[in-house]
């Protein structure tokens, strides 16, 4: 289910109200959960105190997050679509580098796994929060003649999105590409999507030979 389409100060607050209500629901009846027990002194943290990390900075980073991809639909038919993207591209990778940060320590239990799990879908969250605006700009731009009409868009948003995904993920672990920035990689990711026409280019003795 994708956010509202509201005012965007509204949209950041609705995005917030719902990480909210997971960590509300991941917190009920905690009972005998790994996530209710104390850390081991000197030990990791508690699988708690990595869930409550994780939702804080879920809190932070999504509302701001979902509203750079809401605000694509201003973009319609203007400037460049690829250049349009491209700050998308390297948002991304920026915010899942920070959400893999906290994620990886906080779902080392399934049973955390399933409860925040049931807890999005009791929010309203789910991948289509991030997918469904990128999908709907490219659609946007595809009527207007400036993306290739055989382009699937919601296929299209999630390659971006799972190339940004994937960068951040290699990034976390092996450090990052020597010599490559996140602007080279967001670059190459909408580049490689080929989501513009081929501009065609009449061979010069044909066109001396009509003129």
């Amino acid at each position: 289910m994708a956010i509202p389409q509201l005012e965007p100060h509204q949209r950041t607050q609705e995005t917030r109200r719902r990480v909210l209500e997971i960590a509300g629901y991941m917190k009920r009846d905690d009972g005998e959960d790994a996530a209710a027990r104390p850390p081991i002194r000197n030990g990791p943290p508690a699988a708690g105190q990595a869930v409550d990390r994780f939702l804080a900075l879920l809190q932070d980073r999504l509302p701001m997050w979902l509203r750079i991809l809401d605000d694509l639909s201003n973009l319609v038919g203007k400037g460049n679509v690829n250049d349009n993207l491209l700050p998308i591209a390297r948002a991304g990778i920026e915010y899942y580098v920070d959400v893999h940060s906290a994620q990886l320590p906080a779902f080392t239990s399934p049973t955390v796994t399933v409860r925040f799990r049931e807890a999005q879908r009791e929010a309203g969250l789910s991948p289509m929060s991030e997918i469904q605006p990128l999908a709907d700009y490219i659609a946007a731009e595809q009527k207007a003649g400036r993306v290739r009409a055989d382009v699937a868009p919601v296929a299209s948003a999630r390659l971006l999105l799972a190339g940004c995904f994937r960068y951040a993920y290699e990034e976390l672990f092996a450090g990052p590409h020597v010599g490559t920035s996140h602007e080279d990689v967001a670059e190459e990711i909408v580049r490689e999507l080929r989501l513009t026409p081929q501009i065609r280019v009449v061979d010069q003795g044909i066109t001396d030979h009509l003129s």
